[in-house]
């Protein structure tokens, strides 16, 4: 079921030259084509327009189903909660414990710096708004509603609300309201796509539009936040396929590996699962316990897809290449299960999350470590990480000096002004520190100045 691509010996090449030569989903690139970016500005324009009405039609169309409503009645989250099995609940709420306790460690305090009657402070101020995309349809995440909206509201945001796709019945699945409940989500909206970021983002008569938005989600979700950036806050990731690199030797068990190639696989189509190792024996054995575990898969149709486009064992001469290759995908996900692993992992670049080790899955990350599992795919890890507070804050300095500060500083402020051809920005420091100007300006009277 893997592809197979062996890089050994001379076949590796330049190392530069590795993004040119490791196969990637076409979607991967980002730019989804013209045909996903099209339909995707089409959905923004008709939203910003046309507001709820826009919302239904799209919904029908798209989801096949028609909500009694697009706002979620708000006493359906806690009714949910009540509803869902205890073992669900309390898995729920061990989930949210870590992800607060994780990410109330990222609450950045104050910092002021003080040199001579100049005081800078830097304080951290949470967005008012934020809004949390959760893929849904066919499929429940709960998980997802806890990963956006508990950093958003460690972060201190005033309130945050939650999108979701219909299921089949049109509603909202208890056991995502119920995660809602937990994570004191203010609103949940039955929608979905491309059209549920433009709702977000403009407003519609009855989404009011938020200030940042986040969340993972399939390409057109991931390309409609990217035309929205600008308009509302939106991190540099782009959260779009689940994508995941196992780096294998033979000191773990190889169904340990097979099994987190196919976790990530069965997100469904446009992701990416690959194995990197430089043992061909663990290459054979992976890629039968792969076939193996397809055979029993519910979701196998999602697994075949992904696996079909983008499933690839990879051989290479050692770790050195086997990292080379995986710092070259930057992948969303990536999972050291080999010998040394921790030391492995501390000259790894470009990767969204690291797990360490046969007892370390990716799983452990998607629910329960604490870190969002919201991560940059299609290799935004080159320059972006998971999503965190600093996500739903900004910062905001406050600058005070004296008399005897400015009067220290003005002849550099002028001469960096004056550098630059603004006359004025020069000028409001020698009108405080230089009697001289000033009383000359104040002759010119105010139609001169």
């Amino acid at each position: 079921m893997l592809h197979r691509l062996d890089l050994r010996g001379d076949r590796l090449g330049p190392l530069a030259d590795l993004q040119f030569v490791l196969p990637r989903p076409s979607s991967s690139h980002a730019d989804g084509g013209d045909g996903p970016l099209e339909a995707v500005r089409t959905i923004l324009s008709d939203v910003r327009v046309r507001g709820d009405q826009a919302i239904r039609e799209h919904t029908v169309f798209f989801d096949g189903v028609a909500p009694p409503a697009i706002e979620v009645a708000p006493g359906e989250m806690l009714a949910a909660l009540g509803r869902i099995d205890p073992t669900v609940r309390n898995a729920l709420e061990t989930a949210f414990e870590a992800i607060v306790r994780h990410h109330e460690g990222q609450v950045r305090a104050g910092h002021k710096t003080e040199d001579a009657g100049l005081v800078v402070r830097s304080v951290s101020r949470p967005v008012e708004r934020a809004g949390c995309y959760v893929p849904g349809g066919r499929a429940a995440y709960p998980s997802t509603v806890l990963m956006t909206a508990v950093p958003a509201r460690v972060a201190g945001v005033d309130k945050v609300v939650i999108c979701v796709p219909p299921g089949p019945d049109g509603r909202i699945a208890d056991v995502t309201l119920a995660a809602a409940a937990i994570a004191n989500v203010d609103a949940v909206y039955a929608v979905g796509g491309a059209q549920a970021i433009a709702a977000m983002a403009f407003g519609t008569e009855s989404i009011p539009p938020v200030d940042v938005i986040v969340g993972p989600g399939n390409i057109y979700v991931a390309l409609a936040k990217r035309e929205v950036a600008g308009l509302v806050g939106v991190p540099s990731a782009f959260t779009g396929p689940s994508e995941v690199v196992v780096v294998a030797d033979a000191t773990v068990p190889a169904l340990f590996a097979a099994i987190d190639v196919v976790v990530q696989a069965e997100h469904g189509p446009d992701g990416l699962a690959w194995l990197v190792t430089w043992d061909e024996s663990v290459a054979d054995a992976v890629d039968a316990e792969v076939d193996q575990i397809l055979k029993a898969s519910p979701r196998r149709d999602e697994v075949e897809a992904t696996l079909a486009a983008a499933g690839w064992i990879v051989l290479v001469d050692g770790p050195d290449e086997a990292l080379a290759v995986s710092d070259a995908i930057a992948p969303e996900h990536l999972q050291l299960m080999v010998d040394g692993a921790e030391v492995l992992a501390d000259r790894v670049r470009h990767a969204g999350a690291v797990f360490c080790g046969p007892w370390s899955p990716a799983s452990l990350g998607d629910y329960v470590a604490g870190p969002s599992h919201v991560l940059p795919t299609a290799g935004t890890a080159r320059f972006s990480g998971a999503l965190t507070v600093a996500d739903f804050t900004k910062e905001v300095h406050i600058v005070t000096a004296n008399q005897t500060a400015l009067e220290r500083l003005a002849p550099h402020v002028a001469a960096l002004a004056e550098a630059e051809g603004l006359d004025a920005h020069a000028l409001s420091v020698r009108v405080r520190v230089d009697t001289q100007t000033a009383d000359g300006l104040a002759d010119l009277g105010p139609d001169h100045v």
